[in-house]
């Protein structure tokens, strides 16, 4: 890395870390539980949805009962209400309730097999006592942290884990117009047909993803750096405000989504599909289709194309080339795949 590169990059640690400020703090747990049962905490509806099965809750009361060390919970300091956000930890936190109010029966416990069937009133009071004195250290973060931030520390915590995906994380953190039209669009028959998805890929909001990567990436890849994620997210946010204050973006929108999904149906004889039976979507496929034919449409609102020269196209060694996998989301390749197709359409 030449020095320019290393002020770029320091330049870069050093803008993110300003949206970074917290301290930390030691709760019992039983004023964590008092406070969840008040409701002093708040829980966004990115993470009330995903819940723990039993099993996977008597484990970590078995964590806490044998003393192993458990994860911190962030929170959040909304300084207007004055209440504690949980940016990640409500399952714990949850948790801790339910099984310090007498409402969880232990199960599918190993190590503390004797205390499967039981509750927390089952325990003598002496031990009880010393659960209620157990701590759990938490970090807030201060008023300044914004909400890109948030999720973005509850995204890298939660890799991996069985949570919320980035498409779930921003269907309930971004509400808005623009969100709801993205919902709307994804019902659409014609999109399902050349575009399917598995039940679980549906479930997990696949299709709003894909619709969200046309409209973001269609619209400009000025402010990406190789992050779909955080470059959604602002996209999202940004539209939310646009289509509030002007609805007949609406309009506009929906022609170009509509318009060029109709190309897609004539020109494309498996549509978004890698082969005629196919039940999922590429994504790098996806977009090098979608969206390049967008931009061709923009260039020639006329084109037509055969299905023959389509399918010339898509077998040819430069497309498969740029659908590789390896690097997908680097800006060259993702300008690249987009924009051999729009040339390869426009004859260029």
């Amino acid at each position: 890395m030449d020095k320019d590169a290393q002020k770029r990059a320091e330049e870069q640690i050093l803008n993110y870390s300003k949206k970074i400020d917290f301290y930390t703090s030691e709760y019992t747990l039983e004023i964590l539980a008092q406070k969840v049962s008040k409701e002093e905490y708040t829980v966004p509806e990115y993470q009330r949805e995903f819940t723990w099965d039993a099993t996977r809750k008597s484990k970590f009361i078995e964590s806490l009962l044998i003393g192993l060390p458990v994860p911190f919970v962030f929170f959040w300091q909304n300084d207007e209400t004055g209440k504690l956000e949980i940016v990640d930890g409500s399952q714990r936190l949850r948790t801790v309730a339910e099984y310090l109010e007498n409402n969880l029966a232990l199960s599918g416990l190993e190590r503390l097999d004797l205390l499967n069937n039981t509750r927390f009133f089952d325990l003598p009071l002496s031990r009880q006592r010393k659960v209620l004195n157990k701590s759990i250290r938490g970090i807030i973060l201060s008023d300044d942290t914004d909400i890109e931030a948030r999720i973005d520390l509850f995204e890298r915590i939660n890799t991996g884990s069985k949570v919320a995906n980035p498409a779930e994380v921003r269907r309930g953190a971004l509400r808005g117009p623009f969100m709801s039209f993205l919902n709307t669009l994804s019902e659409n028959p014609l999109f399902n047909k050349l575009a399917p998805v598995s039940t679980k890929q549906k479930n997990e909001r696949e299709r709003e993803e894909l619709i969200s990567r046309f409209f973001a990436y269609s619209d400009g890849l000025d402010d990406y750096r190789d992050d779909v994620s955080a470059f959604i997210f602002r996209y999202i946010k940004r539209m939310n405000s646009e289509f509030a204050t002007n609805p007949n973006l609406k309009d506009q929108y929906s022609d170009r989504f509509n318009e060029t999904l109709e190309f897609v149906s004539k020109s494309f004889e498996h549509g978004f599909r890698k082969t005629p039976k196919a039940k999922t979507t590429p994504r790098a496929r996806f977009e090098a289709i979608f969206i390049g034919s967008y931009l061709a449409l923009k260039q020639d609102p006329n084109l037509v194309v055969s299905k023959e020269d389509v399918t010339k196209i898509l077998v040819s060694d430069g497309f498969i080339g740029e659908i590789r996998s390896d690097g997908a989301n680097a800006i060259r390749r993702l300008q690249g795949r987009i924009n051999y197709v729009r040339n390869a359409l426009l004859g260029l």
